[in-house]
């Protein structure tokens, strides 16, 4: 369904019922005068018009305690700023999930959490994911998340997909100079020193011709200069790379 274009009418059935989303920021997401527990109901009532308002305050008590939200009937009559940074987040998956949607947009969910925090919360969406049937399309730049989660991956730069392949292919059987680029900075046992990226992200109010990553990327050539490199496919990987045959998978 394309759903660019789409008047409000069309995307108001989409949101929140087919695809949800968790944010970034719980804290900013979350209405601060606003009880949890009817901020979940309110999102139930929005789209299952038949349901009570009691039925639906149970409902979302239900749903806190399915995210492992401890004495969820307690928890749903406070507000955000009594719970934790994790908690919260569970808060927007409860939210996320109460409509039982086809794709959830997890984007950067882990943000500002600790270690142990931060794999509660993907070992909930994992279990979303598998109990409910839920396709998750998890925004991130911790390649550490991106290995446990993902099945498959595309590496974006400027605002386009750079290469998209599984996961193992990713990690093993790059082709494209940016996404090794990332795989060289990220710490690695055995590994002595971290290997940055040089240079900066290009001005998008003053797009470069060409392929964006050229004037950071080690293999540029002229022609990276001209056409704006589409994918193609490279033995397992889509790459948008004008040298991605030259490039030899990663060992």
């Amino acid at each position: 369904v394309e759903l660019v274009g789409a008047n409000q009418k069309a995307m108001r059935r989409v949101r929140g019922s087919e695809v949800a989303m968790i944010f970034q920021d719980p804290l900013s997401a979350l209405n601060p005068v606003h009880r949890v527990g009817a901020q979940v109901a309110e999102m139930i009532l929005a789209h299952q018009r038949g349901m009570s308002k009691d039925a639906a305050a149970q409902r979302a008590v239900e749903l806190l305690d399915l995210v492992g939200i401890p004495q969820p009937e307690q928890r749903a009559r406070q507000y955000a700023h009594e719970f934790s940074g994790g908690m919260r987040q569970r808060v927007m998956i409860a939210m996320a999930i109460a409509n039982n949607p086809k794709v959830l947009i997890a984007d950067e969910p882990t943000t500002a959490l600790d270690v142990t925090v931060q794999a509660q919360i993907l070992e909930v969406i994992d279990r979303i994911r598998k109990e409910m049937g839920t396709a998750v399309v998890l925004i991130t730049h911790d390649l550490g998340v991106v290995a446990r989660m993902a099945d498959r991956v595309q590496v974006m730069y400027a605002g386009r997909v750079v290469e998209r392949s599984d996961v193992h292919n990713i990690f093993h059987e790059s082709r494209h100079p940016y996404t090794r680029g990332l795989l060289g900075s990220q710490p690695t046992l055995g590994r002595e020193r971290l290997t940055p990226i040089p240079g900066a992200p290009p001005n998008m109010l003053q797009p470069p011709s060409g392929c964006a990553f050229r004037a950071r990327c080690v293999h540029a050539a002229p022609e990276c200069a001209g056409d704006l490199p589409e994918l193609v496919q490279v033995g397992l990987t889509e790459s948008a790379c004008v040298r991605a045959h030259e490039l030899e998978a990663l060992v």
